[in-house]
């Protein structure tokens, strides 16, 4: 074989080669993991809540007149360490503050592990920086307590008053984070590690094509009959009975990469910000639209009016004038084409300066003619 012959073949099955390896490590379009679509049954957190006292104040705790539950609180504290208040005492102090304490509970949390806690002011305080947070017992929803938290707060905001009452806040000095703050005390048992041969997989977001993909991935990896869906949001899949096993299956489950089915056309207005956010599947029947906006002026003038030299019982009064004006926009209508896609309405929209709001109206409209071919959703 000519030499020439042998080096352009052996260049053309070094590509070939290339484009083999290249096919093999680009991802499916649309392409995301098991664990970022969805979640196991059984694998969750829990909420935990606490009551207590942040103390060492600068003088921005809670004013005891107005809280009375404070003083009761400091009572009750002082109580058990042997000291008793009279009743007709009610000590003033600023440099203490009621609060609530909050955590999460993660999954799979042992004993001595510690987590975050967030601690927010439930009386008048006006700032929880510099104080720290005495022995807080956790609680869950069943009343039991699940963890302690204690520590010094970490406060973003600040604020400031002068002697005349003015004031300024930069962020929310009344809330803080203690991380770690709480140490775990009871385990919340998880119905993972029963002896069970299945895993239920739970997607964040309903949808029938996406569980039909994520089924048939699933089946495609670990065998025929491996998974099942259970309805739009769940698929029933096989698994290890014993705990490691079990875990190593799903670590290998949840890294599948499974193709997103794409979500149903729909406008999303938000009518507080005035946000409105288009689905790329929202497409417009033909329709013509014609916006502009109508200015309407008064302006209020004073004239004075005054009687003729020489006139007799004649007055000097002050007449008002008004003027008023109207002013419209030339903008001219435009048309939609039917198919019209995210792009054009989005392009179309913006030559005639729409403002949020004008964009709202005009969707309306649409919705109301039926060109637009989507769920329109105001939140």
């Amino acid at each position: 074989m000519n030499q020439s012959y042998k080096i352009i073949l052996r260049r053309l099955l070094s590509a070939l080669c290339s484009l083999m390896l290249l096919a093999g490590l680009v991802s499916p379009a649309q392409a995301t993991r098991v664990k970022d679509m969805a979640s196991i049954g059984g694998v969750r957190s829990n909420q935990l809540i606490g009551y207590g006292l942040v103390v060492g104040l600068p003088g921005t705790g809670d004013q005891v007149q107005q809280a009375q539950f404070t003083i009761q609180t400091i009572r009750n504290m002082l109580a058990q360490f042997g000291v008793v208040l009279p009743d007709n005492i009610n000590p003033q102090m600023r440099n203490v503050a009621a609060v609530t304490v909050h955590a999460e509970l993660p999954a799979f949390t042992k004993v001595g592990q510690t987590i975050d806690v967030t601690v927010s002011s439930i009386g008048n305080a006006t700032s929880l920086r510099g104080g720290a947070l005495l022995m807080t017992p956790l609680v869950g929803a069943d009343n039991e307590v699940y963890a302690m938290a204690q520590g010094n707060l970490i406060v973003s905001g600040i604020g400031a008053q002068g002697a005349d009452g003015s004031r300024i806040t930069v962020n929310i000095p009344s809330s803080g984070r203690i991380p770690g703050g709480a140490s775990v005390e009871r385990e919340v048992q998880s119905s993972f590690g029963a002896e069970t041969g299945f895993v239920v997989l739970n997607l964040h977001q309903t949808d029938f094509s996406t569980v039909t993909n994520l089924t048939q991935t699933i089946n495609d990896m670990f065998g025929p009959d491996s998974a099942t869906a259970i309805d739009g949001g769940s698929v029933h899949v096989r698994a290890p009975v014993g705990f490691e096993d079990k875990v190593a299956f799903v670590a290998e489950l949840e890294n599948l990469e499974v193709k997103m089915a794409q979500g149903p056309a729909r406008v999303v207005v938000n009518s507080r910000t005035g946000t409105v956010v288009i689905g790329q599947q929202v497409v417009l029947e033909e329709a013509a639209v014609a916006h502009g906006n109508l200015t309407v002026s008064i302006s209020e003038t004073l004239a004075v009016s005054q009687p003729n030299a020489f006139s007799e019982g004649g007055e000097t009064v002050v007449v008002p004038q008004s003027n008023v004006a109207v002013t419209e926009e030339d903008n001219r209508m435009f048309l939609f084409n039917a198919g019209v896609t995210l792009d054009e309405l989005v392009r179309a929209i913006n030559q005639v300066g729409a403002a949020p709001s004008d964009i709202v109206a005009i969707l309306e409209a649409l919705k109301q003619v039926g060109a637009l071919r989507a769920q329109l959703i105001v939140i």
